[in-house]
């Protein structure tokens, strides 16, 4: 078995290590011949270059219908964080709306320095933090500013729970809920604000929806992981609910603290939009999983 698992993922590991130099030598001399002149040229041509990148992984079944609004504007994407493949889920959902290249994401400042993927992150303009909120605060402040003017729809992807899920750590949000009267949350930890807050903040002005996903993984299955996406074995589904920011949060600036008992709510009823491929290979049809 680890013969033959090795025979599919090293071929593979290789081709996307080699075409993702290319793709990042591009990058790089669009960055230093192209962004000084123009950066909206510049990011045009990014979005279509980090999708010959990113679409060497992604493949998903789902109807077209329930992305008819998606991929059509700015977005805020809080999602949940259960394995080690979520940021393959965000794509998926992406490219399935369209802006797969303009998909951005608040991530940790170690992750721009991973070789291919790390440095097109970079180029794209994803937002880098050091978990340290006094040195934090300002830079992300300054990147989601810097998005305004941002030529094409894109997504920002943040992960609300600042952690990956385990038993261990849902267990003490289940204690913490219940010693301060919220909803108990059963597959989810509980939020931290201060991210959102300030993502909500700073880009009320230009960003008109919140698409609040949580991923899901069936308790009869093993955690996700990138060898059995290659192997073809099902174990992910995407959830979604969209938010209208226009209108859902007033003009008064709020603290940034602990979660509101509306954000907690809000985090356990959402409506499926894509499926995991089916275990038969077949794809779904078009009057599955629509949007609710």
């Amino acid at each position: 078995m680890a013969i033959a698992a090795a025979a599919v993922v090293v071929p593979l590991g290789v081709l996307f290590l080699l075409s993702g130099l290319i793709v990042n030598l591009i990058q790089a001399i669009c960055y230093v011949a192209i962004r000084p002149l123009s950066k909206s040229v510049y990011r045009r041509i990014n979005r279509v270059v980090a999708e010959l990148l990113w679409l060497e992984l992604v493949q998903v079944y789902a109807d077209s219908e329930t992305f008819r609004s998606m991929g059509k504007e700015h977005a805020l994407v809080i999602a949940n964080h259960r394995s080690d493949i979520d940021w393959l889920v965000g794509w998926v959902l992406a490219q399935r709306s369209g802006c797969l290249g303009s998909t951005l994401a608040v991530m940790k400042k170690s992750s721009k320095f991973l070789p291919v993927i790390g440095w097109s992150m970079w180029f794209s303009e994803y937002l880098f933090l050091e978990r340290n909120w006094a040195k934090d605060e300002s830079t992300l402040k300054s990147g989601l500013l810097r998005l305004k003017d941002y030529p094409q729809p894109f997504w920002l992807a943040l992960f609300v729970e600042g952690t990956r899920f385990t038993q261990a750590k849902l267990l003490a949000a289940q204690e913490y809920a219940s010693s301060q009267g919220l909803p108990v949350p059963r597959n989810v930890l509980i939020p931290r604000t201060k991210g959102f807050v300030s993502a909500v903040s700073h880009m009320r002005s230009f960003v008109p929806a919140i698409y609040d996903c949580t991923i899901d993984v069936a308790k009869n299955q093993p955690s996700p992981t990138m060898l059995r996406i290659l192997k073809g074995q099902p174990s992910v589904d995407a959830l979604l609910q969209r938010h209208l920011a226009e209108g859902s949060f007033g003009a008064e600036e709020r603290p940034i603290g602990r979660p509101i008992k509306t954000l907690l709510s809000e985090r356990s009823t959402p409506a499926k939009v894509a499926p995991s491929r089916p275990k038969n290979g077949a794809t779904p049809s078009d009057s599955d999983h629509k949007k609710e």
